[in-house]
């Protein structure tokens, strides 16, 4: 079995909005209509609260040099932050930045959304595990298949409308992924969504999808 069709997509850029330039992004999620973003590197990992149309920040929280912040999500107020290799997801209170503790990541971290339930986590290999938010245990897990074949490099994650969208690190682009059973149903063609006049040689990949459900709108960028 060649597993489930994978329904192919195309952008549609309707608007173009700032965002700095030096933000490696590896979270990126709205909250209460507020958008936030996790951004990584040794030596300049930090969360912060952005304003939408500026891209300048409004709050920010950074961390010790010794941590790679990745993923990031908001589940009942509290807030996750991810770490690459460090084996730590921290817990903050989402509206005061508060610390708050943190729990204990065997794998390596990479994307990180939320159902209403579970802690969704994506790891850099091809498969999703569903967490519990209180201990971090594993209450299932996925692997991610396109076309029958193992999808590997999962990356930052949203959860949208009942669907898991998944960057796929070093691609441009988007898998839309059923969580029932793993399979990808979508792709997402991003090619050219980063016009070449406007890539440095500091341009790294594709990363970071956020979906405003007041609006339906989903905002994409890049590290």
């Amino acid at each position: 079995c060649s597993g489930q069709k994978v329904k192919e997509y195309k952008l549609q850029v309707v608007e173009a909005l700032p965002h700095d330039r030096a933000a490696y992004t590896q979270g990126l999620f709205f909250h209460n209509g507020e958008l936030y973003e996790s951004c990584g590197q040794y030596g300049s990992s930090y969360f912060r609260k952005v304003d939408v149309q500026s891209g300048k920040d409004l709050r920010r929280l950074n961390f010790d040099g010794r941590y790679f912040v990745e993923g990031s999500c908001v589940l009942d107020g509290l807030l996750y932050i991810l770490t690459w290799r460090e084996h730590k997801c921290f817990v903050y209170d989402i509206n005061s930045f508060k610390y708050l503790g943190e729990l204990y990541n065997p794998r390596e971290g990479w994307g990180l959304t939320s159902n209403g339930k579970d802690l969704i986590l994506s790891d850099g290999t091809s498969k999703i595990y569903f967490l519990d938010p209180q201990t971090f245990a594993v209450r299932s897990s996925k692997e991610v298949k396109m076309n029958g074949k193992p999808l590997t490099f999962l990356n930052e994650l949203e959860y949208i409308n009942g669907d898991i969208w998944a960057n796929v690190y070093v691609e441009d682009f988007i898998v839309i992924i059923d969580p029932a059973t793993g399979n990808v149903k979508g792709k997402i063609d991003c090619k050219g969504l980063l016009p070449s006049s406007l890539r440095k040689p500091t341009t790294d990949v594709l990363n970071g999808i956020a979906h405003n459900p007041a609006t339906g709108e989903i905002y994409l960028t890049g590290k």
